[in-house]
């Protein structure tokens, strides 16, 4: 199987810690934040990469290459201006191919185990939820007691930015900006997401402050 990791985003609130240092590329803990995910997708049984890259999208090839030193194949589909999450994902199927595969936000870092996004699902979409941060209390979905997702219902969970696709669910959308929601909800009514909560480490690195405190627990462990 096949995952992607979205790294093409300009990285406002990190500024000016972005200013010339792509977000994925910012460390914790003596590493760079998508070293993290690289390692621990390689580790679960993921074959190869396929990464999107935007704002100093050359900087980030130049870092990490085509995956050798990392023992895993990357490629790499580049932007230029960002695309949105799906757009990004639509601008890269040539490379992701036609079988699902493991979607990961660039800008988090968590102790989730991947391996289990690699058995065979039913449901062409599965969502990692975890409890609601203090910056997003509100949350974004609903999971039932039985692992279905909705779009209505209490209590919230938030979505990780860690899922399982299936690439027919882009096949659809034209070239150029998208955004995931839309896609999501529509596959909600239809009954075609299932979930699981991570109750584990989960950190969404959004700003020069939570990298600070993300450092300090990395550093000391």
């Amino acid at each position: 199987m096949k995952a992607m990791i979205l790294a093409a985003g300009y990285g406002k609130r990190m500024r000016p810690l972005t200013d010339h240092t792509p977000k994925p590329l910012l460390q914790a803990g003596g590493k760079a934040l998508i070293e993290y995910h690289i390692e621990k997708l390689r580790d679960a049984g993921i074959e190869s990469l396929v990464i999107n890259s935007g704002w100093l999208g050359d900087r980030l090839a130049d870092a990490l290459g085509d995956g050798s030193r990392y023992g895993i194949a990357i490629a790499w589909s580049h932007e230029g201006t960002p695309l949105e999450t799906a757009g990004g994902i639509r601008h890269a199927l040539p490379l992701l191919g036609d079988q699902p595969f493991v979607l990961v936000n660039g800008d988090i870092w968590t102790d989730f185990d991947f391996a289990p996004l690699l058995a065979p699902r039913r449901d062409p979409v599965h969502l990692v939820l975890v409890n609601n941060p203090e910056h997003h209390r509100e949350g974004d979905f609903h999971l039932t007691e039985g692992g279905r997702l909705r779009d209505n219902g209490d209590p919230r969970l938030t979505y990780a930015g860690i899922g399982r696709f299936d690439p027919a669910l882009f096949a659809d959308l034209p070239e150029g900006e998208a955004k995931l929601a839309p896609l999501l909800r529509a596959a909600m009514a239809e009954d075609a997401v299932s979930g699981e909560h991570h109750t584990g480490q989960w950190w969404d690195v959004g700003t020069p402050e939570r990298l600070a405190e993300l450092d300090r627990l990395l550093t000391r462990c």
